[in-house]
């Protein structure tokens, strides 16, 4: 006897085919700035690295001010050291260009490693719905990057960043896009 697996919850195709045209677009742009950071992978991993730096500065920030204004709270000179190591780090990272590069580039990898992985299960679930095959390339392309960020280290840090995303972003923008092929 064959196991015939279930069919997506109702609704799910409903929902992607009612925005189908808001999946099309996110994919053509996904596409779009994939191809740029291949073409421009320097400046795509500089950049990724600086807006990681502004994101501590702006949490570190804004815990440097929950423990000034939480003094007498018994941890909160503790929290100020917390504080002041996310700052320190947003610095580094914000304004010091070229260097954090092979930190991130394993960051990114591993992060790739783990997408990769729950988007195969996004395609299993999916499965036997029309697309679900694009949506399981795209989790293994992206454990493939993943495993080739990680691997490469040291020396692909100043230029994986940027191809790696580019790569994953064209491979995310093909599967929104064959998935609202496929809903129509």
């Amino acid at each position: 006897m064959t196991h015939t697996p279930d069919p997506l919850p109702a609704g799910i195709m409903d929902a992607v085919r009612a925005h189908r045209g808001r999946f099309r677009t996110i994919g053509i742009v996904m596409i779009v700035v994939g191809v740029l950071a291949i073409l421009f992978p320097l400046i795509f991993s500089v950049v990724a690295k600086v807006t990681l730096g502004w994101v501590f500065l702006l949490t570190g920030a804004v815990l440097l001010w929950h423990a000034v204004q939480s003094r007498g709270w018994r941890s909160g000179l503790l929290a100020g050291f917390i504080a002041v190591l996310q700052l320190a780090l947003g610095v580094y990272l914000a304004f010091f260009a070229l260097t954090g590069l092979v930190g991130l580039t394993l960051l990114l990898g591993v992060v790739f490693l783990m997408q990769g992985v729950a988007e195969g299960v996004i395609a299993v679930q999916h499965r036997p719905e029309r697309g679900w095959g694009w949506l399981a390339v795209n989790g293994v392309v992206t454990l493939g990057l993943g495993l080739l960020l990680v691997a490469g280290l040291p020396g692909t840090a100043l230029w994986a960043i940027g191809v790696m995303l580019g790569v994953n972003f064209i491979s995310t923008g093909v599967a929104f896009v064959a998935l609202a092929r496929s809903a129509g």
